[in-house]
């Protein structure tokens, strides 16, 4: 990203040193306005923001502490990186001065190459967070359009049958080139753990042929809300940064939050009611730590509960960019450790008793 050329407020009411940093700010290439005192220095800023202020501290009318106070305490200006320059070297001045938001404080007189240092540091930094701010106002657009696009696309095949919904699952795949036969492979390993649960009399009266086919056209829904995430995080080969995963973990709010709003104008569609709620659950964990409601034990939807685990088995034994696929043995080992923390035990327990169901899928459907 190419810098413009920053706007420095020089705050001082010494003629002299105003005169000095003027000098210096031309001389880096950066644009410095001029005030005498605190109150000027607002009246300035509330005509032209500037990208870094240098205030003094011992000043009439409004001092340098005063001044600072004022502008950290506004939500339009706190942001504006500051760095005090005083002749006051004490340590109760340069705390008092950090504790009410400065970033940096330098005593007079001041060595020329630090202080250019400390004002390029400053400005790298303000405009690095600026470009972020800006890139987040873009995301949370481009989210809402996406959105909109998502929803638009749904409804227009909410009563179509389930070829046509596993379709457009496809389009969210599509942007990921490493998923391959993921969706194949997700709903014939869901389909295949509710089969083995039903026999568990537990759920005799959750689990019927109708329960089990719904699942198996809904389950390639659990994704679908990463339509709604930005390609660079999506597709990035390395791993998120926290901010990235904030955005990542929306993709189950907005996929269970289209699907819902379809299902509100097509209550008669099952796929829509059951999808809604994986894609908006699949990563909640048995143990309650998941998101986005940590919800916890049966309070998880069933239905979640055996995509969560298909999910990460596909993840486990298929190749990323950030990994390569585990041995079928590895993967199980894996998911043994998340007994009763991430999965329900029950289902743990059926996918042990087929796991030869497991690897024929898997390699039925590599690609």
């Amino acid at each position: 990203m190419h810098y413009k050329k920053s706007i420095i407020l020089i705050v001082d009411d010494e003629e002299v040193n105003r005169n000095i940093l003027y000098d210096r700010i031309i001389s880096m290439g950066h644009i410095p306005l001029l005030a005498e005192n605190g109150k000027l220095a607002i009246s300035t800023i509330e005509q032209q923001k500037p990208d870094l202020i240098l205030l003094d501290i011992m000043m009439p009318v409004m001092d340098g502490y005063e001044t600072l106070n004022h502008l950290k305490s506004h939500e339009t200006y706190k942001n504006i990186p500051i760095q005090l320059l005083s002749a006051k070297d004490d340590q109760h001045s340069i705390v008092k001065g950090l504790e009410l938001g400065a970033d940096n404080y330098i005593v007079k007189p001041y060595n020329a190459a630090i202080l250019k240092a400390r004002i390029s540091s400053s400005l790298k930094k303000k405009h690095l967070q600026d470009s972020e701010n800006y890139y987040m106002d873009q995301v949370r657009t481009m989210n809402k359009k996406l959105n909109k696009l998502v929803y638009q696309q749904m409804k227009e095949i909410a009563q179509g049958h389930t070829e046509t919904v596993f379709a457009l699952c496809k389009l969210t795949e599509s942007r990921d080139p490493e998923t391959g036969e993921h969706l194949s492979r997700m709903r014939e390993y869901s389909k295949a753990l509710t089969i083995q649960l039903k026999k568990n009399p537990k759920y005799t009266d959750t689990i019927d042929d109708d329960f089990i086919d719904i699942l198996y056209r809904s389950s390639p829904l659990h994704d679908i809300g990463k339509v709604g995430i930005p390609d660079y995080i999506l597709n990035k080969p390395d791993k998120l940064t926290s901010d990235e995963f904030e955005i990542m973990k929306t993709h189950t709010e907005i996929g269970e939050q289209s699907l819902n709003e379809l299902y509100q104008e097509f209550p008669s569609n099952p796929i829509l009611y059951m999808g809604s709620q994986i894609a908006g659950k699949h990563h909640e964990k048995w143990d309650g730590t998941g998101y986005p409601s940590a919800l916890k034990g049966e309070n998880i939807p069933l239905a979640a509960r055996v995509v969560a685990l298909s999910d990460m088995y596909d993840a486990l034994t298929s190749h990323r960019t950030y990994k390569e696929a585990f041995t079928y043995e590895k993967s199980k080992e894996l998911i043994l450790k998340e007994d009763g923390k991430r999965f329900d035990p029950d289902i743990i327990k059926a996918f042990l008793e087929i796991e030869h169901t497991f690897i024929h899928i898997h390699k039925e459907f590599s690609t």
